[in-house]
């Protein structure tokens, strides 16, 4: 029996159509446009254009974006003052800090000055701990986007075991806690993990979340596995993720496509934490 896709493309689709819905009550009960503000500092063209992204979904289901351009000269404290604001701004709803910034910004204190009900990005530690602890709080949307495609699809999850290879702040970290939030048995292990191929074989859950390109091999899976992949690595063909997808429809019980899988349920997962956000701010 042949694999079963996690379309996150059709997902995410179907998840904006739900949420112009809930934009257009929204405005039509309160007379007001749930507003996420994006600071881009510097000038890589990468992050301009997931920024760029970022404000077409907003405006695919009816809300608004302010985008803040900084220079790459900006500073913290330059920096902090302009969260500041948009922390003290009743039109906002949520505040998105491009990664990365320059690197003589401390990132970590800016992203932590974001206030809690509008870190609709979910890279604070104070949300990254009460999401961990089971209160209410924004997951980061790249793993809160795996978990909404796994419930959509169904996958079973309680009891399993899963391995997360990857640890960063915004992914590998949070990815983990959210299985084990959802009853999973969880191993994290990175790119220094000795014996990386053991680990992923007893998986029943596999998630790439490392950044390097196919770095878990095919092979490696147990017949059966749930494979999602986090990864994206532009190549000359497209693209490839951190995981082997080569015959991975013979192998996998489910598993994520690159690209078309995880990738579009990030900036869905944003969106959809905004409205959540202007629901509660606008009542």
């Amino acid at each position: 029996m042949s694999a079963i896709v996690l379309d996150g493309k059709a997902l995410a689709s179907a998840t904006e159509q739900a949420l112009a819905e809930r934009v257009q009550a929204l405005t039509a009960r309160t007379g007001r446009t749930p507003i996420l503000a994006t600071i881009l500092v510097g000038d890589d063209p990468a992050s301009a254009t997931y920024v760029k992204m970022k404000g077409n979904a907003c405006r695919r289901v009816g809300m608004d974006s302010k985008r803040i351009a900084l220079p790459s000269t900006t500073t913290t404290e330059t920096l902090l003052t302009t969260i500041d604001e948009l922390n003290a701004n009743p039109d906002v709803q949520g505040i998105l800090l491009q990664h990365p910034v320059p690197a003589h910004i401390d990132e970590r204190v800016c992203f932590d000055r974001i206030a809690l009900d509008k870190d609709v990005d979910g890279v604070t530690c104070l949300g990254f701990g009460r999401m961990v602890m089971n209160e209410r709080a924004y997951g980061s949307a790249t793993p809160q986007g795996i978990m909404h495609l796994l419930n959509h699809y169904k996958v079973p999850l309680a009891g399993k075991h899963a391995v997360v290879v990857g640890r960063s702040a915004i992914l590998g970290k949070p990815m983990a806690m959210m299985l084990l939030n959802a009853n999973c048995t969880v191993t994290i292990c990175h790119s220094k993990t000795q014996d990386l191929s053991n680990f992923v074989a007893q998986a029943d859950i596999v998630v790439g979340a490392v950044g390097v390109p196919e770095l878990i091999k095919a092979s490696w899976l147990k017949a059966g596995a749930v494979v999602v992949d986090a990864g994206f690595h532009p190549t000359a063909t497209g693209g490839v993720g951190d995981i082997e997808l080569s015959g991975i429809a013979d192998i996998a019980s489910y598993y994520t496509p690159v690209p078309g899988g995880v990738g579009p349920m990030t900036i869905n997962t944003l969106i959809r934490q905004t409205v959540a956000a202007a629901e509660r701010a606008f009542v």
